[in-house]
């Protein structure tokens, strides 16, 4: 009942960031978070990184914006300048448990997931970046929001429909195909080129798509 209220509240809002936190926070204790858990400990270093509560991700924009243009830190940096993203967002956070800590991994990588696959910051490139977390680990909020986001398409904005469909079908693609980019440790490559990281990872980038942009 709690997540039909905030699934209420999000499609009034058309996805707010308060209801969005909210319905993830509702899924910390729940068994699907569990089952989630699980599958990120299955694939391999996962189970290391929940243990070492790996440090969360703070990531320094002014820095990142001054190495080469083409890097993977440029590219991220100039997507939170541009959207005038809140920096404050990536403040530490309660990671005591191990759902906590990997509920904040995914949330403050999420923009992340954005560059490395191409997609756009519109309601199709976000359900498209949703997909693939959903896909590759099952994270309950994330697969609530699509069926949402597919949903209300259908109802009440029929046009876009296609396009929200079709993006996450892309998303789920990448999350079937790439290595799971939940597990990467992005600070550890911010001077790596963006190409390279794409390659490595197996990840073939939708930027062309209705639903990408180029970064």
């Amino acid at each position: 009942m709690r997540n039909l209220s905030i699934l209420r509240d999000l499609a009034k809002s058309q996805g707010g960031l308060d209801s969005v936190g909210d319905l993830v926070d509702n899924f910390i204790d729940s068994e699907a978070m569990e089952v989630c858990l699980q599958r990120f400990k299955a694939l391999p270093g996962g189970t290391d990184m929940v243990e070492q509560r790996y440090p969360p991700f703070q990531p320094d924009i002014s820095a990142l914006g001054k190495l080469p243009e083409g890097t993977l830190g440029h590219a991220y940096a100039g997507m939170i300048s541009r959207l005038h993203y809140d920096a404050d967002f990536f403040r530490p956070r309660d990671t005591s448990t191990e759902a906590l800590w990997l509920t904040q991994r995914i949330a403050s990588t999420h923009d992340l997931h954005h560059v490395i696959a191409g997609f756009n910051t519109e309601p199709s490139g976000e359900s498209g970046v949703l997909a693939i977390t959903a896909t590759q680990i099952g994270f309950p909020a994330y697969v609530l929001l699509n069926i949402l986001a597919n949903f209300r398409a259908f109802r009440f904005q029929p046009k876009q429909q296609e396009v929200i469909s079709q993006s996450i079908a892309f998303g789920s693609r990448i999350g079937l195909e790439a290595a799971p980019l939940v597990l990467q440790r992005w600070e550890e490559g911010w001077d790596k080129p963006l190409s390279q990281w794409r390659e490595d990872l197996g990840v073939k980038p939708v930027e062309h798509e209705r639903f990408g942009a180029i970064y």
